[in-house]
């Protein structure tokens, strides 16, 4: 378990938010200020300052971790911590690309959350913040964490990615 069972209080939580953090392949203390948990580029797993109850369900609480514009009570926010100057359009993975590394940590992670909270796997409950206004119909800013895999080019809409990523997380599951 790469997850300490401390960093995993009790609490009602519906869905995992996965991200990176269009910063450094390492965790700064303003990352760690609105992520649970943060990986970087060798997979290294990093808590991050806010408590995972803090965002629990009906009403977040004070100091909870904002990492999902009005998605943030009831979700976990996971981010991997690269893609420095990344662009969209055309692509271009930026000086801190997504590695693989942090990709398999990310699912391994969701997995363990997934279990620990019940959260079943699904579109609407483990999902990047590239698909929370798709799925989950609430508007967010041009947001596309996560609809590129730089280490993996076919997949290249957040769907795809989605996809991908939620298979995994089953995949881990079932282990």
């Amino acid at each position: 378990m790469p997850i300490p069972s401390n960093w995993m209080p009790d609490a009602t939580i519906a869905r995992v938010i996965l991200h990176w953090t269009a910063g450094a392949h390492k965790a700064t203390d303003f990352d760690r200020k609105h992520y649970h948990l943060l990986i970087e580029d060798d997979g290294k797993l990093i808590r991050g300052i806010p408590s995972i109850d803090l965002n629990t369900m009906p009403k977040a609480r004070s100091g909870y971790a904002a990492h999902t514009l009005n998605c943030n009570t009831g979700s976990i926010g996971v981010s991997m911590c690269a893609m420095a100057n990344a662009i969209e359009r055309p692509f271009s993975a930026g000086s801190q690309p997504l590695t693989k590394a942090q990709w398999d940590m990310a699912s391994t992670v969701v997995a363990e959350l997934c279990r620990r909270y019940t959260i079943p796997v699904g579109p609407r409950t483990v999902l990047s913040h590239a698909e929370v206004q798709a799925n989950l119909g609430i508007q967010q800013r041009g947001k596309w964490d996560i609809a590129k895999l730089p280490f993996d080019p076919a997949f290249d809409t957040a769907r795809e990615c989605g996809d991908r990523f939620r298979a995994e997380v089953v995949s881990k599951l079932g282990r």
